[in-house]
C-alpha cells in the first residue's frame, strides 16, 4: 500500500475529512517553500500537492499562473522540485507529496528516469494535468514499478462512462474539479458538486477530493460534507505572492493560518 493510500485509509477509519494543499515550488522565492511545506503539515494538511513550475500552465487561472511565473524567475525546474522533496523528507517521512504539473517536463526527463528519481526523492504520486488516460499507459507502468500513485482529474463535464475509464487508471485518490474553467474561476455550486459526486461514488472506492473554488473555511466545510476531502490552492498561492517581500518564516506562518482555519472547519462536521 502506498503512503497516500495508507494515510487516506487511516483518515477514513478515523472519520476524518482529507485536507489537500497546493503550493508552487519556488514561489515567491525558493527559500520560502520548505518552511511552508512544514507549516502546512503542522496545521493539519494530509496531502501536499507541490506544483512543478511550467511556462504554459493552461489549467491555471491568473493567481496560480503568476505563482509559476515567480518560480520560473528563479529557474525552478522539475529536478529542483525533486530536490526540495528530498529536503522535506529529511524530517518528514509521513506526509504524502503529490507532484502536480504538466506532461512536457516529465517527458523531457524521461518516464523511467523520472519515476526512479521521484521515488528516490520521496514523492508519492503524480498528477499530470494534460495527460489523459489514453496516453498514460507507458508512464503509468513506470510509476507502478516504483510504487507511485497516478492521480487523475474529474470535471463537471466528465460523463460516468468517462469517469469509469479514468478511475481504472487512477490510484491514491481522484481530484474532482468543481468548476468549469481554470483554477480560481467562478462560484462554487454545492448542489452541482453533490450530484456529480453521487454518480462518481458508484464507480470507485478511491477517495474523491474536491478542488477549485475552495477559498475559505465556509466553502471548505460545505464541500467536505459531500466529499472525502477538499483541495485548497489559489488562496494559498495568492497569499504567498502578496508576501514576496516578507521572510520565509512569515510566509509559512501566514499560509499555515489559512489552512489551519480550514482544518478546524472541516473537522467540525
Amino acid at each position: 500500500m502506498s503512503r497516500i493510500s495508507q494515510h487516506l485509509s487511516q483518515a477514513k477509519t478515523a472519520g476524518k475529512k482529507i485536507l489537500v494543499a497546493y503550493v508552487v515550488n519556488g514561489d515567491p522565492y525558493p527559500q520560502a517553500t520548505l518552511p511552508t511545506l512544514h507549516a502546512l503539515v503542522e496545521q493539519g494538511v494530509d496531502v501536499i500537492e507541490l506544483g512543478v513550475p511550467f511556462s504554459d500552465p493552461m489549467a491555471e487561472g491568473p493567481v496560480i499562473q503568476k505563482g509559476h511565473e515567480r518560480a520560473l524567475e528563479h529557474h525552478i525546474s522539475l529536478r529542483g522540485t525533486l530536490e526540495i522533496v528530498k529536503q522535506f523528507r529529511a524530517t518528514n517521512n509521513i506526509t504524502p507529496i503529490v507532484l502536480m504539473g504538466y506532461a512536457n517536463p516529465v517527458e523531457r526527463f524521461g518516464y523511467a528516469e523520472f519515476a526512479k528519481a521521484a521515488a528516490e526523492a520521496g514523492v508519492d504520486g503524480l498528477l499530470t494535468v494534460d495527460l489523459p488516460p489514453e496516453e498514460v499507459v507507458v508512464l503509468k507502468g513506470e510509476l507502478d514499478a516504483h510504487g507511485l500513485d497516478n492521480i487523475f482529474l474529474l470535471a463537471p463535464t466528465t460523463t460516468l462512462e468517462r469517469a469509469q475509464k479514468i478511475a481504472a487508471y487512477a490510484s491514491g485518490f481522484l481530484y474532482y474539479v468543481s468548476l468549469k474553467g481554470v483554477t480560481g474561476a467562478g462560484h462554487l455550486d454545492v448542489n452541482a458538486v453533490k450530484e456529480k459526486l453521487a454518480g462518481f461514488g458508484q464507480l470507485t472506492d478511491l477517495p474523491v477530493c474536491v478542488g477549485f473554488g475552495i477559498k475559505d473555511p465556509e466553502t471548505a466545510k460545505a464541500v467536505a460534507v459531500l466529499a472525502d476531502g477538499v483541495v485548497v490552492g489559489s488562496v494559498l498561492v495568492e497569499k504567498m505572492g502578496s508576501m514576496a517581500d516578507k521572510s520565509a518564516n512569515e510566509i509559512a506562518a501566514a499560509v499555515g493560518d489559512i489552512v489551519g482555519s480550514i482544518r478546524v472547519a472541516i473537522d467540525s462536521i
